[in-house]
This record gives C-alpha cells, sequence and structure tokens, in this order.
C-alpha cells in the first residue's frame, strides 16, 4: 500500500456527525480493499495501513474535540471498526483495539490521569498497542523509588510495532493489586517479536514481547492516588465493551465477505450446466443461500447495534453502574457475541457454495474472510458465552466479573 493514498484526507474537513465518520470509514475501506488480499499474502507490518487511519481521523475518533479528537461515542466507534473490517479484517481489529485501550485510561485511571492521556493521545494522534493478555504469566510490578518497573513477557500483544503506545499490565510485587500504565512503544525494556505467524488476522502485529526493566513514573499508573487504587464497578466493564470490538469485526468481515462473494457471482460466476438457467444469479439455491445468509447477518448487526447501545448509557455516567446493571449487560453482550461468531463463521464459509469451484482461486483472496473469522473466533470459547445467556435465564444468575466474562 502506497502512503500516496491518505493526501486526500490531509487537506479536508473532518466529519461532524456519525454518518459523516461513518462514511469517512467506508472510504477508508474502499482504500484498503484495492489492494487486500494482496497485503493478507504478503503479511507486511501495516505502516501504511495505520498512516491511513491517522490522516482519516479515525485514529482520533474518540478524542475530545477541543484537543483535536472528534469527540464521538462507543456506538460510532463501533460502526466505524465493521466499516474497515468489511474491506480488511486485520486493520479492523487494530483499529479496535487501539479504541479500547485508548479508552482504558477512562475505564481504570482518575479523572486527572484520563484527561490528560486522552488529550495528549489526541492531540498527537497516538496509535495504541496492548501488552495484556490474561492467559499468560502476570507481569510483575516493583517500586523503584517514584518509579514502578515492569518485567516479564507476553505471548500476543495487538498492535506492537506499529503503535506509539503500549498499555503494560501487572501485579504490585507482593500483592494482588494489578496496575496499568502506559508506556511509549520505543520504550527501553520493551522488545517486539515478529513471531505472529497465524492463518487469519495476519496485519495485526499481535506477536510476543519481553518486557525487562521497563520504568514509568508511579504518578502513570491508572486509578492509583498516593500509591491506593481507587476501585469503581465501571472499572468492570472492561471485557464486554471489548467483546463488543470483537463482534464489530467479526461482523465487518462477515459483511465483506458476503459483499465480495456477491460481486464474484454478478460478474464471474457461472450456472450450472444442468440447472437450466442462464446466468448464475437466476440459480434458485443461489437467491436461497444469498437471502439466507443475508437476513441472518442483518439480524445480529440490529442486536449488536442495540447492545451498543445500552451500553453507550453505562459508558455516559459511569457512577451510575452497578454490580446489577454491569451483569445483566454482559449477559447481552454474551449473547450477541454467540450469534456474531456462528453467523460470522457460516457467512465466510458458505459463501463458497454460490461463487462456485473457480472462486478458491488464490488470487481472489475469499478465503482471507474465513481465515480472518476462524482465528479470532478462538479468542475465548463460544461456548462460555452461551452458557452466561443460559444460566442468567434459568437462575438469574450474574456472570462474575474475569478477564473472559
Amino acid at each position: 500500500m502506497s502512503t500516496a493514498v491518505t493526501a486526500p484526507w490531509k487537506n479536508a474537513p473532518a466529519p461532524k456527525d456519525t454518518a459523516g465518520w461513518i462514511e469517512r470509514a467506508a472510504e477508508v475501506g474502499a482504500v484498503l480493499a484495492t489492494d487486500a488480499a494482496a497485503r493478507d499474502k504478503a503479511g507486511a507490518t501495516p505502516y501504511a495501513e495505520v498512516r491511513l487511519l491517522k490522516d482519516s481521523g479515525l485514529v482520533t475518533l474518540l478524542g475530545p474535540a477541543e484537543h483535536g479528537g472528534a469527540g464521538q461515542d462507543w456506538t460510532t466507534a463501533y460502526r466505524v471498526v465493521r466499516e474497515v473490517a468489511k474491506a480488511d479484517g486485520s486493520i479492523g481489529q487494530l483499529l479496535g483495539y487501539h479504541y479500547l485501550w485508548n479508552w482504558a485510561a477512562r475505564l481504570v485511571a482518575t479523572r486527572e490521569q484520563w484527561e490528560s492521556v486522552e488529550a495528549e493521545a489526541a492531540r498527537q494522534q497516538w496509535f495504541f498497542g496492548g501488552a495484556v493478555n490474561p492467559r499468560d504469566s502476570d507481569v510483575t510490578v516493583t517500586e523503584d523509588g517514584d518509579d514502578l518497573v515492569f518485567t516479564g513477557s507476553k505471548t500476543f500483544s495487538t498492535g506492537s510495532k506499529v503503535s506509539d503506545v503500549t498499555v503494560l499490565e501487572g501485579v504490585l510485587e507482593g500483592t494482588d493489586q494489578h496496575v496499568f500504565a502506559i508506556v511509549p512503544s520505543d520504550s527501553e525494556g520493551l522488545t517486539f517479536h515478529d513471531d505472529w505467524d497465524n492463518i487469519g488476522q495476519r496485519l495485526t502485529e499481535s506477536g510476543g514481547v519481553t518486557i525487562d526493566g521497563v520504568r514509568t513514573p508511579w504518578a502513570s499508573a491508572a486509578g492509583y492516588v498516593d500509591k491506593v487504587f481507587r476501585p469503581r464497578v465501571y472499572n468492570t466493564l472492561n471485557v464486554p465493551t471489548i467483546q463488543l470490538v470483537f463482534v464489530s469485526f467479526y461482523l465487518g468481515i462477515a459483511a465483506g465477505a458476503l459483499e465480495t462473494a456477491a460481486t464474484y457471482t454478478r460478474t464471474k460466476s457461472r450456472s450450472w450446466l444442468h440447472g437450466g438457467y442462464e446466468q448464475a444469479v437466476d440459480e434458485p439455491y443461489v437467491l436461497d443461500i444469498y437471502g439466507d445468509l443475508t437476513a441472518k447477518l442483518w439480524a445480529v448487526e440490529a442486536l449488536a447495534d442495540a447492545v451498543a447501545r445500552e451500553g453507550q448509557l453505562l459508558h455516559d455516567d459511569p457512577d451510575a453502574v452497578t454490580e446489577q446493571i454491569r451483569g445483566e449487560f454482559e449477559v447481552r453482550v454474551a449473547a450477541v457475541k454467540a450469534r456474531a461468531t456462528e453467523v460470522a463463521l457460516e457467512v465466510t464459509a458458505k459463501i463458497f457454495e454460490v461463487t462456485g469451484a473457480r472462486a478458491t482461486a488464490s488470487s481472489e483472496g475469499l478465503d482471507r474472510f474465513w481465515r480472518n473469522v476462524r482465528t479470532h473466533t478462538l479468542h475465548d470459547p463460544v461456548a462460555y458465552k452461551r452458557r452466561e445467556v443460559g444460566r442468567h435465564v434459568l437462575t438469574a444468575e450474574l456472570p462474575e466479573p474475569t478477564w473472559y466474562s
């Protein structure tokens, strides 16, 4: 991808409303779509793609308007991620994770801290990465005077080399207290590894990271005042929020697969020689499958939008979030995560039934949609999401806040 494609946005006025930002995201997607299959094969570090996100203004979508951000909310962010993921699931994931880590300051930090982080992130167009994988051993955090020192490693660190700043998380030595801090991605002791070699989401820079004595001031420990953490129930919204990010790029990938397949069917597919139809678009089974997949996708998109609006009410009034409200919201998120996973896998696999054998050519790149969805939907077992919903329905039990619920 040439960075020259970003030039049109450099002097263009920023969109003024949600519709405008979704349209901007669609324009970014159109640029990404031109060589998405080729970039997926190459698997190169997506520096130009992140430059595209910055120049288009999408990076600062959630940032405060007074500091150069768009001042938009999560309902818009989810739609923007969905649009970008239609063209490129990897870049949709990178953008979604960036929004999450950008918002992480507001999730756990004091007002003074998150206002400072959000202002600087908007002014400098920071792109966020995160080295927070709970399945690995905890990173150790030690005190050294006025500094905290992070030491350990993580198997996954999405955003790594393309990020400007990285969110670190660890446990303060001798306690059970978790500490979040944002550090420059070029910090001494922070080493990103080129070991992400999975079948899908190839451009997400999700390889491992070594954290060898990375220092940051105690004052940057999010949510701590005089070295004491100030907890809120709102702090536990990290999981439902990131799960809705996942839903967004799953649905985007599925929509992109369906749109790409439909174009192929209209322009390249041949009707079956024994079917009695001159064009593939007239084949009854082809019409049935497209209708079925589209109806399923539209239904889960509507559910996702509804749950996103419910979540925005919680973001708008963090102090009003109770354990009951949080738990009921997580159940709703679990439901849409389960449906989005199932529909995205079905759509991305079934498109080959309506495109035909020639559509499996490597040059078409239709397989990337399924590979991307299949790779990331293994993040956490969808059966446990359905279990959360079932338990709540039968016993009114609320999911216990964990790294995955």
